[in-house]
């Protein structure tokens, strides 16, 4: 419809555009930075907050942040008199479809900023990666079983934990019972609801959605977005399958099948591998299987217990890196597997601060010759774009494989025209970091081709 809102994204990792494309997604919320981004011809904008990776006290303090820039920038937008910025704005708290995050802390801050809203969606539906609710249980499709998320490794998380799959149970367990489950609502596209029951809600109104297949979803956001441009105030807490509903966009402009395109350097790339989930480790496996890939491990436990420092293990994985890339070879960096015992949240928070410092030093001083960039794991990827690469903002290309972002830092940057992707750590098959190995490197085996005759 002519008049949508613009569908403006605080996402709490770089990795919720994983079902969208060419839309802009925001590495800093200054002002200007805001505005310019609310100008831009896309429907959706991301701003990343990398707040999943923040402890409650710092996530609050960013989210608060980005609120009150985002309402200066949103009144400069509206004081232009054009049609892009007389758009009214629709707000989405992007988060993990396994229920991992700071909830409800992200959506109170953003009530007390922006609101009040009508009423506020739980729609944790992440389709493309086996996330799906029904009846209100949120499940993880396993090897052809649907698991409720409680049952899985994600409910076990030493920071975001939870015991319940039923999200009005969840909303209650996370709120500590201020929001009661008799009180939230159920959307599902069995019932006869409808837009005039959108417009009814009032108060801020706790609804959870139910989500199949990409039809209920359509369904929903076409209804929800009715209900914004007839005067509903409403907040969205979400996965990314419902940002594509929004979005409503075309085919991505590039094939996923022609990603590979996008190299523009015949060196090798490199791999960032940070997260630690099962799923994680099994793709991990399967890529150092391949000929021309080299791994490069980085034990964290010497590093948690003090034993060396930062700067050491940069020098040697710079220098292991360095003759892989002399070999022609693909060097893949990946923190150490087995699990580290914390004494607390504070203790593991700082630990993680510090890999984040040192796997963004490490890109720092990659060499920009590099054919391409992945990254795996949520915050190892922001930590690469922000600080490792320092981007302000990149403009994402479209999906590599369903679930995985590329971008493509800006023409005259330090690694001008570098695509990075930006591949989750609880997405894909067990064989997917091997294809987007193959994807990218073709221009890598044509010089070693050359080289041969």
């Amino acid at each position: 419809m002519a008049d949508s809102p613009k569908i403006v994204v605080l996402d709490d990792d770089p990795t919720g555009s994983q079902t969208v494309h060419s839309c802009l997604l925001l590495l800093q919320w200054d002002v200007g930075t805001l505005y310019q981004g609310l100008l831009d011809s896309s429907p959706l904008l991301f701003i990343l907050t990398n707040t999943r990776g923040r402890s409650a006290a710092d996530a609050a303090q960013v989210t608060r942040e980005v609120c009150r820039n985002l309402k200066m920038a949103m009144a400069k937008a509206q004081s232009i008199k054009t049609k892009a910025c007389l758009q009214p704005y629709l707000i989405v708290s992007r988060s993990d479809s396994t229920l991992r995050g700071h909830y409800p802390l992200e959506t109170d801050v953003i009530t007390e900023e922006l609101g009040p809203f009508d009423a506020q969606f739980l729609v944790p539906a992440f389709l493309e990666g086996g996330r799906m609710t029904q009846n209100g249980i949120h499940y993880i499709q396993t090897q052809n079983q649907l698991v409720p998320v409680h049952e899985t490794e994600f409910a076990q998380d030493p920071v975001f934990g939870y015991r319940h799959s039923f999200l009005p149970d969840y909303i209650a367990e996370k709120t500590e019972g201020r929001i009661p489950a008799s009180q939230v609502l159920h959307f599902s596209a069995s019932t006869s609801q409808d837009l005039q029951w959108l417009l009814s809600l009032q108060d801020n109104q706790y609804v959870v959605v139910d989500a199949v297949e990409q039809a209920d979803l359509d369904r929903f956001a076409k209804l929800t977005l009715s209900a914004s441009t007839q005067g509903k105030h409403f907040l969205f807490r979400s996965a990314a399958s419902l940002l594509s509903a929004f979005g409503d966009l075309p085919p991505q402009p590039i094939p996923a099948v022609a990603m590979g395109e996008t190299v523009q350097s015949s060196h090798p790339g490199v791999f960032i591998v940070g997260s630690y989930v099962q799923k994680t480790t099994v793709q991990l496996k399967n890529l150092l299987a391949l000929p021309q890939v080299e791994g490069i491990e980085i034990d964290l436990k010497p590093l948690q217990n003090r034993e060396v420092e930062s700067s050491q293990i940069r020098g040697q994985v710079l220098a292991q890196a360095d003759t892989i890339f002399h070999r022609h070879n693909t060097p893949v960096i990946y923190t150490s597997r087995p699990p580290l015992s914390f004494t607390d949240l504070s203790e593991r928070l700082y630990f993680n601060s510090l890999v984040s410092d040192l796997l963004a030093n490490i890109v720092q001083q990659l060499p920009t010759r590099l054919g391409y960039l992945v990254s795996k794991g949520g915050m190892t990827s922001n930590t690469i774009l922000a600080r490792g690469l320092n981007l302000s903002s990149v403009r994402l290309l479209g999906q590599i494989l369903p679930g995985c972002c590329i971008v493509q830092a800006a023409p005259g940057h330090r690694f001008s025209q570098l695509p990075v992707v930006l591949f989750p750590g609880n997405v894909g098959q067990a064989e997917d970091l091997v294809k987007v190995y193959e994807c990218l490197s073709w221009r890598s085996a044509q010089a070693d081709e050359r080289g041969k005759s």
